[in-house]
């Protein structure tokens, strides 16, 4: 591998199904040199422990292919809310969340994507915000190492996060800078309302994200076109190139030097374009 394409980690979240240690070759049989996964059924709460045997074929296949670490960006539950308003579901979300960083440990990983949460309209953001930088605190004291890589979102109904202010309020909170960070999503930051249909915009929003949060908390991103327009606050992603943001945001993101380093993750629409589309980010990549 040239030290050129692997300075851009791009791929695409791909299926774990069969075991975890199946994710490696499917994330290179489309061309990628990063990938993202479900260490465990997103849509349930409880999962089997990952079995010995599972770790180590996942060990070995990553090293095999070339993945480290900080190519590979998992993503926990959608059913956990570390800011939900009742205990019993906040709780039973820390414990999960918990669970989720210690699998990852298990495995060598050492990022953990995740949802901030939602207030569900019956406590404060402040007092929101402040129960998932409390929850990420606990599960920093549970398990080592993993670093917390909270997404921003669209702002569907109570979701926080979709501000950049949020972002920075939960990163404020939280005792270890060193284990938290931010996954942005190119397609919920066009939903929330920041400009990314060309390269000037592009310019404007990363600078607004650089002032408010800080580009060195920046550890992952996801790579999506959006159906739904600017401040919309709808998440529906789009195969690049097809949505409202347009080719000119993943030139950009694929050309700037600020982007190398960290997962470039596709969640777009269409899995036959995936290769497709990590190629002509792979091209531009290497004009750049």
């Amino acid at each position: 591998m040239s030290k050129n394409f692997g300075s851009k980690y791009i791929g695409a979240h791909v299926s774990a199904a069969g075991g975890v240690d199946q994710a490696p070759m499917r994330a290179r049989e489309i061309g990628a040199n990063a990938f993202a996964l479900f260490t465990k059924n997103q849509r349930q709460w409880a999962a089997k422990p990952l079995e010995a045997k599972t770790i180590s074929a996942f060990k070995a296949n990553c090293k095999m292919l070339g993945f480290s670490a900080d190519q590979i960006l998992p993503h926990d539950s959608y059913l956990i809310n570390l800011g939900a308003p009742e205990e019993e579901k906040r709780e039973k979300s820390r414990a999960a969340f918990i669970d989720e960083m210690a699998r990852c440990h298990q495995l060598g990983l050492t990022l953990l994507n995740f949802h901030p949460g939602s207030h569900l309209n019956k406590i404060s953001e402040s007092e929101c915000l402040a129960a998932i930088a409390e929850s990420i605190n606990l599960a920093h004291q549970a398990v080592p190492e993993v670093i917390a890589v909270v997404e921003n979102t669209a702002g569907q109904g109570s979701n926080l996060g979709w501000k950049f202010e949020h972002l920075a309020a939960i990163i404020e909170q939280v005792d270890d800078k060193s284990r938290i960070g931010v996954c942005l999503d190119t397609c919920h930051t066009f939903a929330a309302g920041y400009d990314l249909s060309s390269h000037e915009a592009c310019e404007a929003t990363f600078a607004e994200f650089d002032r408010v949060v800080g580009m060195r908390y920046l550890k992952a991103m996801h790579i999506n076109d959006a159906k739904s327009t600017l401040g919309s606050k709808l998440d529906r992603h789009h195969a690049l190139g097809k949505g409202h943001i347009g080719w000119a945001c993943f030139e950009y993101i694929a050309k700037d030097a600020r982007f190398d380093g960290i997962p470039l993750i596709l969640e777009t629409i269409e899995p036959d374009l995936w290769a497709a589309e990590i190629k002509q980010l792979r091209d531009w990549h290497c004009q750049a």
